[in-house]
């Protein structure tokens, strides 16, 4: 699970970003209004915190541009911004959710699992390749109905590559969805989840296309 954290304030961002990762999320934490607006289209993200108050870019304008283009991903705006005016106006603009600033950061999960329940429940949400099954909200793997016990970074991978089963993925590309932005990987670490992947789901589930990086098997 990918998460796109923008909050300016540097101390409760990285404060949010520590607590995402312990969560299991592959976290990317921007400070700025236009970074967001620019990530949010070159990347999927399964979840968008947002603060409304930010430099450059503002906030709302940041929602306004990501629906515009019918972008689907929960967006939780995350502010100070308390009165009942404020929260009409967020939702309005197209968040699904709003949480206002100081807040729990067990309550902030429980928001994050409960959206993404939601956005579950949509037909299309639930991939499907050969006789595997991923249901991201769930963050549940099935091989032939029966559950399939996966690390928090095999699970990331494994979406990635079921969200594109028809591309090649690099190591990079596997790494950000991972591990997100900025953070340093041992050069093995995707190889090892791989492999791990492998030996649960078959070893022929996971192609390796040599110097490209990896992609499903066509059966």
């Amino acid at each position: 699970m990918r998460i796109l954290l923008v909050e300016d304030d540097p101390s409760l961002g990285n404060t949010l970003k520590k607590w995402l990762q312990l969560d299991g999320y592959a976290v990317d934490w921007l400070l700025r209004g236009e970074q967001a607006d620019s990530a949010l289209r070159t990347h999927d993200y399964q979840c968008v915190l947002l603060d409304r108050g930010l430099p450059g870019m503002e906030g709302d304008a940041v929602l306004t541009a990501l629906r515009l283009r019918q972008a689907k991903a929960p967006v939780i705006i995350i502010t100070a911004r308390d009165t009942l005016q404020d929260r009409i106006e967020g939702l309005d603009l197209g968040a699904d959710d709003y949480l206002v600033k100081p807040f729990d950061l067990e309550e902030l999960s429980a928001r994050i699992r409960a959206n993404l329940r939601r956005e579950a429940n949509q037909p299309s949400t639930i991939l499907l390749h050969n006789r595997v099954e991923l249901n991201p909200a769930g963050r549940c793997v099935t091989l032939d109905g029966n559950l399939v016990t996966v690390s928090a970074r095999e699970f990331a991978i494994l979406h990635a590559l079921m969200l594109n089963p028809d591309h090649v993925l690099s190591r990079t590309q596997l790494e950000e969805a991972v591990y997100g932005w900025g953070k340093e990987v041992e050069s093995n670490a995707i190889e090892v989840h791989v492999y791990n992947l492998r030996r649960k789901l078959g070893k022929r589930f996971i192609t390796t296309i040599r110097r490209l990086g990896y992609r499903l098997s066509s059966r």
